[in-house]
């Protein structure tokens, strides 16, 4: 359903660690993502993925949307950023995970939007 969270990702310098302390803080699993070093986070709830190289970051909480081209479209008519560069094209890792967007409401918050991959 478009509007509900989807998935949530969190940027890391160092990914191993991050592994160990969410894993042994929360009890999360990780799947690896080769090549990227990432990994997808196993909860009993939302989804979410890890990702390194990304010193500084924090949490992002993405929310789901049907046509992500049309709800960046949307951002931008409401006064907020999206910025296109984030939209995820690569075919494989889109039927895997769907596509991604990083956002900013008019007053500057950064969200996601994400479009989940579409199921035959």
């Amino acid at each position: 359903m478009a509007g509900e969270p989807s998935w949530f990702e969190i940027g890391v310098a160092d990914t191993d660690r991050a592994r160990s302390f969410y894993g042994s803080l929360f009890g999360w699993t990780f799947e690896p993502v080769p090549p990227s070093g990432g990994s997808v986070i196993a909860t009993a709830g939302l989804s979410g993925g890890l990702h390194g190289g990304d010193e500084g970051a924090g949490p992002y909480v993405f929310f789901a949307v049907d046509d992500l081209p049309a709800a960046l479209g949307d951002v931008r008519e409401l006064g907020g950023e999206a910025d296109e560069l984030e939209v995820n094209e690569d075919a494989a890792q889109v039927q895997a995970f769907g596509r991604f967007a990083l956002c900013r409401d008019d007053q500057g918050s950064p969200f996601g939007l994400h479009e989940p991959p579409r199921r035959a």
